[in-house]
């Protein structure tokens, strides 16, 4: 951590640009305006545009090893596939991490939102691993490890058949303890690491489960994180379980508020739009992997008008199957044109690149840190050079920015005033080792086989009224 100039920088202000100076001093912005004086390392921002980073909101960074294996399937047959891999060991939770920082770094992100599948038997030591992988590449870190106690084949509904299942390994009070730990263990927010209280979902969790999420998460003032109506299937779910919405019994728990972001909210309908507007919830929108699942599209339009916070994620690896922040984005404003004639409704570059940025921060309850370009907020900033041939001719950078396909743009990143990418490169360690440990570690395998997916099959098209 230093000071830096960065000279001659493009920066949006209202509908256009401006061409200023900006300084950065230990973790924060110093200084916005035109020929400030030098300080510390000078950084030549001509041609290149200057913007607050990303939040990739929603990811499972161990996916990284499946990553383009499972078939096109459904979420609830897709998570059969995606049970019956191998575990991963703690090293290669490492790995991943790292292989999911660096890309979201490489793409603009400089926040990632982990929500952490946990290896059985090493609970702890797996978020040592996804947290020393952070730590080392430099990103902003939320880690929100997958609780539930119940076990998966109970997230299907049951259309009134009687069914019998084995218990999930962790009980209510081994998850209420292990997240206590954590806590005490690894919550370092002023060195950038977080833990987040981030059950599985309401298909896969007790009220209990969530109840006691909700008061650890408030005793410590952390974050809440959890799946919502990502599926036609846990939206018939919640009317078996509770007699109503997913949306209304999350609220009834208490688990809804302005530290509470939601992955997916595809099947959601106008009554829980105002749960969420009321309770400040925080939607993440997730279009790569909610289309490639058959999950939907979810209503973005109407959260938006609703007054819903609203940002995006990338999902897991195993199904987007990429970690590339502005893929999300460009999908995530484009896509909804479909879904409205009304053109004034839908969402410019700038509405998406803000989305991404301080609708982000606000879902992480730190609006006030990062998120923008401002003068005493957090140093978070990606610098994007202007001279890509995937960004010309020269119209509007932030237009080229979303609309485009922009490969190898990100020049520079900041994260917490440190620079963690420099002239396009990793500066907190070696690309080309971790491609080959990735290599190494893993094999060409296009044959799949999974006894999981194929016992819940049989139900899950009966109780989908799809044929046998």
């Amino acid at each position: 951590m230093g000071s830096y100039t960065i000279q001659q920088v493009l920066i949006p202000v209202g509908q256009g640009y401006e061409t200023v100076d900006v300084q950065i001093e230990g973790d924060a912005i110093a200084a916005i305006a035109p020929h400030l004086e030098p300080i510390g390392t000078v950084i030549d921002g001509r041609n290149k545009l200057l913007l607050p980073g990303f939040v990739n909101a929603h990811t499972h960074s161990s996916e990284l090893w499946q990553r383009g294996s499972i078939a096109p399937l459904p979420l609830e047959l897709w998570l059969g596939e995606l049970c019956d891999f191998p575990l991963p060991d703690p090293e290669q939770v490492y790995l991943s991490a790292l292989g999911t920082a660096v890309e979201t770094l490489l793409s603009g992100g400089t926040t990632v939102v982990d929500h952490l599948t946990l290896i059985p038997g090493q609970e702890k030591e797996t978020v040592a691993a996804a947290v020393r992988g952070y730590q080392e590449v430099g990103i902003r870190a939320f880690v929100g490890p997958l609780i539930q106690d119940q076990s998966l084949t109970t997230s299907l509904p049951t259309g009134g058949e009687q069914r019998t299942h084995v218990p999930h390994y962790m009980s209510l009070q081994d998850n209420l303890d292990l997240m206590a730990d954590l806590v005490a263990n690894f919550h370092r927010p002023e060195a950038g690491m977080n833990i987040m209280l981030a059950p599985t979902g309401p298909q896969l969790c007790s009220n209990a489960l969530l109840t006691g999420c909700v008061e650890l998460s408030d005793r410590h003032s952390l974050c809440r994180h959890t799946h919502l109506l990502e599926s036609k299937a846990q939206q018939m779910l919640a009317y078996e379980k509770y007699g109503c919405s997913a949306a209304e019994q999350l609220q009834r728990l208490g688990f809804l508020g302005d530290r509470t972001s939601l992955a997916h909210c595809v099947w959601l309908d106008d009554a829980d739009i105002a749960i969420l507007a009321a309770t400040h919830s925080t939607v993440v929108h997730n279009p790569l992997s909610n289309l490639r699942l058959g999950s939907g599209i979810a209503p973005i339009l109407k959260y938006r008008q609703a007054g819903v916070n609203v940002t995006f994620g990338c999902d897991g690896s195993a199904s987007n199957d990429s970690q590339d922040v502005l893929e999300a984005i460009k999908l995530g404003c484009i896509l909804h044109n479909t879904t409205d004639f009304d053109y004034r409704h839908w969402i410019t570059p700038k509405d998406a690149i803000q989305m991404a940025s301080l609708g982000g921060a606000t879902g992480l309850n730190l609006a006030d840190q990062i998120g923008s370009l401002t003068v005493g907020k957090k140093a978070d900033l990606a610098l994007y050079s202007l001279t890509n041939l995937s960004l010309l001719p020269r119209t509007d950078p932030i237009g080229l920015l979303v609309l485009g396909r922009p490969t190898q743009v990100v020049d520079s990143v900041w994260v917490n005033g440190r620079l963690v990418v420099q002239q396009g490169e990793m500066a907190t360690l070696d690309v080309a080792t971790l491609r080959q440990e990735l290599f190494e570690r893993s094999q060409w395998d296009g044959t799949r086989h999974s006894p999981l997916r194929q016992e819940m099959e049989a139900p899950y098209r009966r109780v989908m009224g799809l044929p046998a």
